[in-house]
């Protein structure tokens, strides 16, 4: 599967990664360690400070945005001045998961909905095995670009609802209506806001959320994919989370890593927890 993403290494607080042709350094609290490749950190297109944002090495500079494919799905890159690009390379090896495990189903036509989406790698993901799915972000920009991602992998004609809109309204809206899904996704964030305003704060509102996605779940659902970045939370915390909200069924948790060749150190950047039927 063509992937242009790969950690080329970390340390001293620091990631350094390429993203096609452009290489990068951030900040990464979880690589404590010393820098393997020391020397590799002065070909970097570019370096992002908190205190100072972007700054650029050589002539080029670093485009305002680029394409790349990592793992099969294209997306457009774009850096912001916190630091981010639109895309969480961590989760590629979701993605492979989801596509494999939703084009395996006994049952067909399946319905998707992706909450507190994003860019739209995990839709896409869904979309690619033939699913029907439900986009939903709080972000205008980011449902935007998510679009421009699906056409960048010819799915802007798949059946997918691109939706803005506060992620427990709209749940609550789905539950009246009868609405009812095969798959769920989420990745909530640490606290993040509504179309509104609305606060959303993970350890508050994360239990209540997962009540109402098992509302909305079929009878035959084929699995309920959590993912986090929130510093601190434990597997054993998204794993009673799961059994307390869903009852019954298979859990199962791990590490999102950052990772490249197999020289290169991974990184540990989240959590996943996926819940599944006996």
């Amino acid at each position: 599967m063509h992937n242009e993403y790969k950690l080329l290494d970390s340390g001293e607080g620091q990631k350094l990664e390429q993203f096609g042709d452009i290489i990068l350094s951030r900040p990464c609290d979880q690589a404590f360690w010393e820098k393997q490749k020391p020397d590799l950190w002065m070909t970097s297109t570019a370096f992002f400070e908190r205190e100072r944002g972007w700054t650029t090495h050589g002539k080029n500079g670093m485009p305002s945005s680029w394409n790349v494919t990592i793992n099969g799905i294209a997306i457009k890159l774009k850096p912001t001045p916190a630091g981010h690009l639109g895309v969480f390379p961590e989760t590629r090896m979701l993605w492979d998961w989801i596509t494999d495990t939703l084009k395996s189903a006994t049952e067909k036509d399946l319905k998707v909905l992706n909450l507190f989406a994003y860019s739209g790698g995990a839709t896409l993901a869904a979309a690619r095995a033939g699913c029907s799915v439900c986009h939903l972000d709080s972000s205008r920009s980011m449902v935007t670009r998510a679009r421009e991602n699906a056409k960048l992998n010819q799915l802007d004609k798949a059946p997918i609802r691109w939706i803005i809109e506060d992620v427990n309204k709209f749940l609550d809206r789905e539950i009246s209506r009868g609405c009812q899904y095969d798959a769920i996704m989420l990745d909530p964030p640490s606290f993040g806001h509504g179309t509104k305003g609305e606060q959303y704060k993970i350890k508050k509102d994360l239990p209540a959320t997962l009540e109402k996605c098992k509302a909305l779940l079929t009878d035959k659902p084929e699995f309920v994919l959590l993912t986090s970045h929130t510093r601190g939370m434990t597997k054993a915390q998204l794993e009673k989370l799961m059994e307390d909200q869903l009852d019954f069924g298979n859990i199962s948790c791990g590490e999102m890593e950052l990772t490249g060749a197999n020289d290169v150190r991974s990184v540990n950047s989240g959590l996943w927890a996926r819940w599944s039927q006996p």
